[in-house]
């Protein structure tokens, strides 16, 4: 019986693993949709890289400095995944009863999914090279030290902040790194007028249609994402996760559409895309302990507060052409603290005090503040060294001939 119930659990697992897995095809899918034509290629390029140079660096040292046991700041223990490892290595994975194999295979999707936020925050200006510069850095060092203070036996996890799945962990860190690189890369050529004006040009992308395919793609990833955090499926009620997944994300549509109506008397599709996004990013920290009103509200509210983080990011003469900032960090920022407010068992709304909100902010803050530093001395690396920016030249030519030599769409294809 022990045998089967871990054999059932490492399927489901391993399945809800490579949900996340095909998120990436709905990052490919939504940032080329939301960028020029001239460079599809090389978000398909960036989103390829960001799997396979991220998964190696997680392999190889990110693994260890997030799970494996050390101190309360960074695990020092199983570099390159021993799969015949021995005891009190990976002590903080103990709890789920499944291979070490199988808890690495589902915690790598997470990091890559971290890394891959940036790419559509910093899309259609970043040089290649300098961007794989970063993803290493964010899985091999950055992400899992977030991740070993939250996941790993930490000082967070010791504190009691609570992020079920990641909105933190995963979003707040993609999307802070989001924005820390989008400020230092600078905006896109045309994007914002000269002088002390905050007014902001409209840069469409090529295909809503295919932005929108991406976000479907990315809501069907998270039930993975957000269920398959459970590491377990026999005795455990992951259904319920994927309720308040589901509910959130219908919510966020709803709250954008509101704030919508109200601002421009217009249904914008984009934004409706971001808004289930925005509901998904919120839900994510506190999906196993909310009722079914508290997704509601939180993937409401996230929905709301996606308009407004575009428009204030915008103020800011931050240039994100898909509006990562807004959906990953600002939304993970919320659903973070939500859970202080909204969780049935530690939750303000419920009668329990402000502790939990309160543990809750420190998290975000010391999560904003590692990732914020972190990331801007690595770009800001990079930019000194090997080349952030591409020329002018290369940005109004597209980078798909500049950098890769060749059209994501051909003329006769």
């Amino acid at each position: 019986m022990i045998e089967l119930t871990q054999a059932i659990n490492t399927v489901w697992v391993v399945m809800a693993g490579a949900l996340v897995f095909l998120m990436h095809l709905g990052f490919t899918l939504l940032e080329a949709g939301f960028t020029r034509m001239k460079n599809a290629a090389n978000i398909a390029a960036k989103n390829v890289m960001n799997i396979a140079v991220g998964m190696l660096a997680f392999w190889a040292v990110g693994f260890a400095f997030m799970f494996g046991d050390g101190n309360n700041f960074i695990g020092h223990a199983g570099w390159f995944l021993p799969v015949n490892n021995p005891p009190d290595v990976f002590s903080s994975l103990d709890w789920a009863g499944i291979p070490i194999s199988a808890k690495w295979f589902f915690q790598v999707v997470f990091a890559a999914t971290a890394a891959t936020i940036v790419s559509g925050a910093m899309a259609e200006r970043t040089r290649f090279r300098g961007y794989v510069i970063y993803v290493i850095a964010l899985t091999a060092f950055i992400y899992p030290v977030v991740g070993h203070w939250a996941w790993g036996g930490g000082w967070l996890s010791d504190l009691g902040f609570i992020d079920f799945a990641g909105s933190t962990v995963v979003h707040t860190v993609g999307g802070t790194a989001a924005f820390v690189g989008a400020a230092v890369v600078g905006p896109r050529i045309g994007k914002y007028q000269l002088g002390w004006t905050r007014t902001a040009n409209i840069i469409p992308g090529h295909s809503m249609p295919l932005a929108i395919a991406g976000v479907i793609v990315l809501w069907f990833g998270w039930f993975g994402f957000n269920a398959g955090s459970t590491m377990a499926a026999v005795g455990v009620d992951f259904a319920s996760i994927i309720l308040t997944t589901n509910i959130a994300a219908a919510a966020g549509v709803m709250g954008v559409l509101l704030m919508m109506w109200m601002l421009r008397r217009k249904p914008d599709v984009g934004m409706m895309g971001n808004g289930a996004l925005a509901g998904l990013v919120a839900i994510t920290a506190g999906c196993a302990f909310v009722e079914t009103t508290g997704a509601f509200t939180i993937g409401f509210i996230a929905g709301a507060i996606v308009v407004t983080s575009a428009l204030f990011i915008d103020r800011l003469r931050v240039d994100d052409p898909v509006g990562a900032i807004s959906v990953h960090a600002v939304c993970g920022i919320w659903g973070t603290l939500a859970v202080g407010l909204y969780a049935t068992g530690t939750g303000l709304f419920y009668g329990h005090g402000w502790s939990q909100l309160g543990i809750q902010a420190v998290g975000v803050v010391s999560v904003v503040a590692w990732t914020g530093l972190t990331c801007f001395v690595v770009f800001y690396a990079i930019k000194k060294t090997v080349g952030l920016r591409v020329s002018t030249e290369e940005e109004l030519e597209g980078l798909d001939i500049a950098e890769h030599g060749m059209s994501g769409y051909t003329a006769n294809g």
